[in-house]
């Protein structure tokens, strides 16, 4: 048994003058974000199989001019980008499970300190709270 089906969603960390979460709260989250990851990898499958089929067309492509080569290039960098984006937002939502699963999900991973349920009800793969988060965008 994992330690958030062991302690349940009420030991989950809050601020302070917030209410313990709930299990049908963690429940809606824990749906959210495995419906987010399952389009994220059907959205990578997608894209990956693109790319793919793409560089499939550089023999074909071979007699194009300057522009079109550019343009093409410039396409393929743009779905590169997308793709990477992809992989790092599934990551993130892979992570929020698994520290729901952990019992860990509402901790900052810098200070310790709760995260705030409004938050994560904003942003369910938040893993800094606000005073670590905003130290992070100065740097």
């Amino acid at each position: 048994m994992t330690a958030a089906a062991h302690s349940g969603a009420a030991d989950l960390p809050v601020r302070r003058g917030e209410r313990p979460w709930t299990e049908a709260e963690i429940s809606k989250i824990r749906e959210q974000l495995a419906e987010e990851a399952a389009e994220l990898r059907v959205e990578i499958e997608r894209a990956e199989s693109d790319i793919a089929d793409r560089l499939g067309d550089a023999v074909r492509d071979a007699g194009d001019d300057q522009a079109d080569i550019g343009a093409k290039a410039y396409e393929r960098e743009h779905e590169l980008a997308l793709t990477y984006n992809a992989r790092e937002l599934l990551a993130q939502t892979e992570r929020a499970l698994a520290r729901i699963e952990a019992g860990t999900y509402g901790s900052c991973e810098s200070c310790g300190e709760p995260i705030g349920k409004a938050r994560l009800q904003a942003f369910s793969r938040a893993t800094l709270c606000v005073s670590y988060k905003q130290r992070e965008e100065r740097r």
